[in-house]
């Protein structure tokens, strides 16, 4: 897979998890959830042109400009998909009140989406997911963690947390307190 391909499977899982945020912070009213997705709006947009540059770069080399042209109007719909999630993190972020259908169709749920960065002296950090058993330890699926101005989308076992790392995690709410503990050093691994 060269680079291109890499950078536009960036952007399609980006565009994933950003539905998938969007749709949560509106869920539970959670502007910290929103605000990551607005973060997360801001590197696709890099991400997209970046891909745009390097689609005809590579046109322009291989003479294959149906290939490039395929990629930058792919990349522009997973932009726009993008886009649309923003806009749902919009309606949190301005406190906008929620139509009495919108409110009818969300249902009750004791599954949460949350985020918190990984302190230092953490019992998280400098360890893999597998060694802390966190999903185990707190109930808290961890979906995504954002590195600087990266993320690894679906994380597993093998995956090491850092220091300063922001986890996205999905779980149980009454694993939430415990899960935040454990990101701020306040509680310790079981």
């Amino acid at each position: 897979m060269d680079d291109l391909e890499m950078m536009l499977l960036e952007v399609k899982d980006t565009s994933e998890l950003m539905v998938d945020l969007a749709y949560s912070s509106l869920l539970y009213d959670n502007k910290d959830i929103a605000g990551e997705v607005f973060a997360m709006k801001e590197y696709v947009d890099e991400l997209t042109a970046t891909v745009q540059q390097e689609a005809i770069k590579k046109a322009l080399a291989d003479g294959d400009v149906s290939k490039s042209f395929v990629t930058i109007r792919l990349v522009e719909s997973l932009e726009n998909i993008c886009s649309a999630a923003k806009g749902i993190a919009d309606v949190v972020m301005k406190d906008v009140p929620l139509h009495p259908v919108i409110k009818i169709s969300i249902r009750e749920s004791d599954v949460i989406i949350t985020t918190g960065q990984v302190a230092e002296g953490s019992d998280l950090a400098d360890r893999t997911l597998g060694e802390t058993r966190l999903a185990s330890n707190s109930g808290m699926w961890v979906v995504a963690i954002k590195r600087d101005r990266k993320y690894i989308y679906g994380p597993d076992e093998r995956t090491t947390v850092l220091a300063g790392d922001t986890l996205i995690a999905r779980g149980p709410s009454d694993g939430e307190e415990y899960f935040r503990d454990l990101m701020s050093g306040k509680a310790k691994l079981a």
